[in-house]
């Protein structure tokens, strides 16, 4: 009983972390620097809510590392930190090992939280990213208003926040334009194309407040990536409206932008690359000190170049896995570009690559704005990467559906399910199936993951795990803002269907204690079926049981909780039918076969929750 506790324990504490501790960390991760006083706290609130409760989390489930230590952008990651900290041996720096190691450690939490956000919370990542560019959205603008109202000619915001210089702003700025930028090329709805559309030139706008040229760069870099990796009509728009824009910003800010010459990079990269010669393999080390004179009487301690910086510290053996995981991170972009989240955070590491031609240079900090140009993207690719290998992720293209197109897939098809707005659920001439889903309001989760998608991911998930489902044949996008998934049916009939036609008690009962088993491996594997009841469920040609209508359905990290399994039967019990066989006629039977793979205590809860909800059947 007390290792059944310490598990139990373990499960909430771990479900608890991956739903809502890292959810909420990552969330201020990507915007609070808009909100915070001082950039120490962002250090404080990331430690807390994401870097170690994504240790503990990983200390809890240590297998979860398999898949971690399989992604090839992860190990080169570790080659490279492991490299940084050996580099320590000739480094000539005299702070203890312990405060160097910390740094790489939040880091690495940074991709393991990452992969546990994405693994666990897949079907949030969408939201919690536009929630976020919102939050930078309404601060850039009450920001742009203020410098306004204050300026004079020469003058470069910053903005408010833990802000304190502009061309650090600015990249965040031009990280969160990206970020809308993506979003008009991957949106499918009206409503969210318009609302990107000015939000990027909102934050573009504060890109060119700044005065910065880098992000510039880098933003153009950026929009020719999302023209090469979305290839479509917008991408014709956006190529144009890149010429265009840049022509009004050269005409418009020519002065801002060339008045300040060359800033002295080049003077600084030939000192950089003069000491760089110094040791060329192996580097200066991780906590080497860096002094730049490039005669403005002042020394620098930057080489104004990641790569300068990478390998000035740890040389050209700890550039090949930094150039390596970033190469390989811009090819499974490529190779996954179906999944948008792909594309967003592709389109965000190559703004970070343009910005990192002309500024930076620390290989690995505490969390700041540099992470925006490198390490966030990456982790998110990686995390990306990982489950989509393992069919987390949507993997099929979503096709549009012309009224025409749609009419002739249809012709003669027999209508299974509708409602007052047209049918829902078709079968077409060659069997298989086409369900339809209504279009949601534009602000719901549904504008980001449609019904469609989930049926489709699920239903991947759920076979993956052991559970027949229906074989998803295409995705659709339907011209009113509908969707539909075109699938193969699972051969059988439904589970109440088959208890219609049983006419022997003992065979009905047998039949009962079957699915109460069938329920007990759904909820130890944590597959929370909402809409689970017994028209849901298939009994196979083969016996087996399977399940159909699977987009409400939610995978938990853990097996269910007892409250949740509660709730799952509860659903059931509205069921007339399903209430007098399950609950009243072979209630027994049900429990006997929850008993064979849930725990006593799971058992004993059920039990008293039918005995209170239906106390005059027993």
């Amino acid at each position: 009983m007390q290792v059944s506790g310490l598990n139990n324990t373990s499960n909430r504490v771990f479900d608890f972390i991956c739903l809502w501790i890292l959810p909420a960390g990552y969330f201020l991760l990507l915007c609070a620097l808009f909100l915070l006083p001082e950039r120490n706290l962002l250090h404080k609130l990331y430690y807390g809510l994401f870097s170690i409760p994504s240790l503990i989390a990983l200390c809890l489930r240590p297998r979860q590392l398999k898949e971690l230590l399989r992604e090839p952008i992860f190990i080169a990651l570790l080659l490279f930190a492991g490299w940084a900290l050996l580099s320590l041996c000739w480094s000539p720096g005299d702070e203890c090992f312990a405060g160097k190691l910390k740094p790489p450690l939040h880091l690495l939490m940074l991709f393991g939280g990452c992969y546990l956000l994405v693994r666990h919370r897949g079907e949030g990542i969408q939201p919690l990213l536009f929630s976020a560019a919102t939050v930078a959205l309404i601060v850039s603008i009450y920001n742009l208003v203020m410098f306004a109202r204050i300026y004079e000619p020469g003058m470069r915001m910053i903005g408010g926040g833990a802000f304190d210089n502009p061309l650090l702003a600015s990249h965040l700025f031009g990280f969160f334009c990206a970020y809308w930028l993506s979003l008009s090329m991957t949106c499918k709805r009206p409503q969210i194309l318009w609302l990107s559309i000015p939000a990027t030139a909102i934050m573009f706008a504060e890109v060119i407040a700044t005065g910065s040229r880098t992000p510039l760069v880098a933003l153009t870099l950026a929009a020719c990536w999302l023209v090469f990796i979305c290839w479509n009509r917008r991408s014709v728009v956006l190529l144009s409206a890149l010429v265009l824009g840049g022509a009004a910003v050269i005409v418009q800010f020519s002065g801002m932008l060339l008045e300040r010459g060359g800033s002295y990079r080049f003077e600084i990269w030939q000192i950089v690359l003069h000491k760089i010669a110094e040791h060329p393999w192996i580097g200066h080390g991780f906590d080497a000190s860096l002094d730049v004179d490039p005669g403005v009487g002042y020394t620098l301690s930057e080489p104004h170049s990641f790569a300068l910086g990478v390998l000035y510290y740890v040389g050209i053996i700890g550039f090949i896995p930094w150039i390596f995981f970033q190469a390989w991170a811009l090819l499974s972009s490529w190779r996954h570009r179906v999944q948008p989240l792909f594309i967003i955070a592709s389109t965000w590491l190559v703004f970070g690559i343009g910005a990192g031609l002309t500024e930076g240079g620390g290989i690995i900090s505490r969390p700041k704005e540099h992470w925006f140009l490198l390490w966030i993207p990456l982790a998110l690719i990686a995390a990306l990467s990982i489950n989509q290998r393992a069919g987390r992720l949507l993997a099929v293209s979503i096709r549009k559906l012309t009224p025409p197109a749609l009419e002739t897939l249809t012709a003669n098809a027999r209508v299974i399910e509708e409602d007052g707005l047209g049918p829902k659920v078709l079968r077409l001439l060659d069997g298989s199936f086409l369900k339809l889903f209504r279009s949601r309001r534009w602000y719901t989760s549904g504008s980001f993951n449609s019904y469609s998608e989930r049926f489709a991911v699920n239903s991947e998930r759920l076979r993956s795990m052991g559970f027949p489902t229906p074989q998803i044949l295409d995705l659709y996008r339907l011209n009113d803002g509908s969707s539909a998934v075109h699938y193969t049916p699972l051969p059988g009939n439904t589970l109440r269907q088959v208890l219609q036609g049983i006419t022997a008690p003992d065979v009905r009962q047998a039949l009962v204690e079957r699915f109460g088993k069938f329920m007990a491996q759904l909820h130890e594997q944590g597959v929370y079926f909402r809409s689970l009841h017994l028209g849901n469920v298939l009994v196979l040609e083969d016996g087996e049981f399977g399940l159909i209508d699977v987009a409400d359905l939610r995978l938990y990290p853990s097996s269910l909780s007892l409250s949740l399994r509660q709730r799952n039967l509860r659903h059931m019990q509205r069921y007339t039918v399903d209430k007098r066989w399950l609950f009243e006629d072979h209630f027994q039977a049900l429990l006997q076969g929850y008993a064979v793979t849930a725990s006593k205590s799971a058992v004993d809860t059920l039990h008293k929750q039918v005995l209170a909800t239906s106390a005059p059947a027993h």
